[in-house]
């Protein structure tokens, strides 16, 4: 270290630390503000560059099932050894892995299953609700788009898989509408005649576009008060009155610290003694651009049952995003996961079928631990360490309420609801 530094209250104001600036650590950052913290924000990297980044920008508050369930260990051989697949795992990957699947494995057990569906209903059915505070709160509210969102399927035989679908997410207040025909066209005129059709869900919601969105909540961050360091933090040293923060170049105290570090927090969470399934699970995406088009491609975020995929309209294009790739943080991308994108987005929308479309692609980490579940809760033994992360294929989804939860454990609020199952030693 070649610097010292004291972070003491400004203006009398108690100190936050909150590691991690992606849209969990954003939010959380503001949260802490908006109480009266004076926050100072850590990332290697820049705000709402990582994960954050390459979502769809949709908020999936119906995916209230876990990953781990009995369907989808019974399908995973297959989905693995399809090359146009949604799952990959790379074969000199998987001996890291297997410590991890086997707690994925385990998971799956109905009475855990049952426990990570409630807890996920309940963070989800709270999660539109937070953002459209957080939003107000910092004068954006354009940045959420009431959008609907359609699930769509194209084997005409899997017409009574969807209505059971419907029937089933009806149990829990999710409300659907199946569309085939001239509804469906009318709804999307630019699908595939190939596709069946669809559940319309009309209550969903999506950003304008994810990072776009992060660049506006730093701003406010900013314009607020807030300090931001672009450095590493190398070790989380928890004290008594206090909590260290140390990088490369300096050694910081604050009274709180939250660790939003996504999917790269292990090695800080290890140094306090704490030890959590978590993997980096590899989502790919494509970002098409449309702003030279007649007409937009897609009004409505589409999600294909069969073919295991998203894509939503967004300020930067249309976005194309899936690939559940088990393979840590190392790994270079694979290319070949890029072409099956755009492999399925053609069969969806034949207009993509054309080489002359200005096409990016990108490849992020998601935070995911075995259960599905995000950790939101204290350190067991130092209560002013505080952590928000893991929360898998639904980050922003869950930023906002996440924030919301965190930062009313650190001012010793009662939470708006239970918290138990997100809790950090649940292993």
């Amino acid at each position: 270290m070649t610097q010292s530094t004291k972070h003491t209250p400004f203006n009398d104001k108690p100190t936050v630390a909150v590691v991690g600036a992606g849209v969990v650590g954003l939010c959380t950052a503001l949260e802490a503000q908006r109480h009266g913290f004076q926050v100072t924000l850590f990332d290697k990297g820049l705000p709402g560059e990582g994960a954050s980044f390459g979502n769809a920008g949709y908020l999936a508050t119906e995916l209230i099932d876990p990953l781990a369930t009995k369907k989808t260990l019974a399908a995973a051989p297959r989905m693995w050894l399809d090359p146009k697949g949604p799952l990959a795992l790379p074969w000199k990957y998987l001996p890291q892995a297997l410590p991890w699947l086997a707690r994925f494995v385990r998971s799956a057990s109905s009475a855990r299953v049952e426990v990570s569906r409630q807890a996920l209903y309940q963070l989800n059915q709270a999660a539109v609700p937070a953002w459209q505070r957080c939003l107000a709160d910092i004068g954006a509210e354009e940045y959420l788009v009431p959008s609907g969102y359609l699930l769509v399927w194209e084997s005409e035989n899997k017409l009574d898989e969807a209505k059971t679908h419907a029937a089933y997410l009806a149990q829990w207040d999710i409300e659907s509408v199946l569309l085939q025909g001239a509804q469906l066209r009318e709804k999307e005129p630019e699908l595939a005649e190939t596709v069946s059709h669809a559940l319309f869900f009309p209550n969903a919601c999506r950003v304008k576009d994810p990072y776009l969105l992060s660049k506006q909540l730093f701003a406010v961050f900013q314009a607020r008060g807030g300090c931001f360091e672009q450095t590493e933090v190398s070790e989380i040293l928890p004290q008594e009155n206090a909590v260290g923060v140390v990088t490369a170049t300096s050694q910081n105290r604050f009274e709180h610290v939250v660790l939003c570090t996504g999917a790269w927090g292990k090695p800080l969470l290890e140094q306090t003694g704490i030890s959590v399934p978590l993997e980096a699970e590899r989502g790919y995406h494509l970002t098409i651009e449309t702003a030279d088009m007649e007409t937009p491609p897609l009004q409505h975020p589409i999600g294909s049952a069969e073919r295991k995929f998203v894509m939503s309209p967004l300020a930067s294009g249309l976005r194309v995003v899936g690939i559940t790739e088990i393979g840590g943080l190392r790994l270079p991308e694979f290319a070949r996961r890029f072409n099956v994108l755009r492999h399925h987005s053609r069969q969806l929308l034949p207009r993509l079928n054309n080489p002359a479309l200005k096409v990016s692609e990108w490849m992020g980490h998601r935070p995911t631990l075995a259960d599905s579940l995000p950790v939101i809760d204290q350190h067991p033994r130092h209560p002013r360490l505080l952590f928000a992360f893991g929360n898998q294929h639904l980050g922003l989804t869950q930023a906002a309420i996440s924030a919301e939860l965190v930062i009313s454990l650190l001012r010793q609020v009662e939470p708006e609801f239970d918290v138990k199952p997100y809790r950090v030693n649940r292993f």
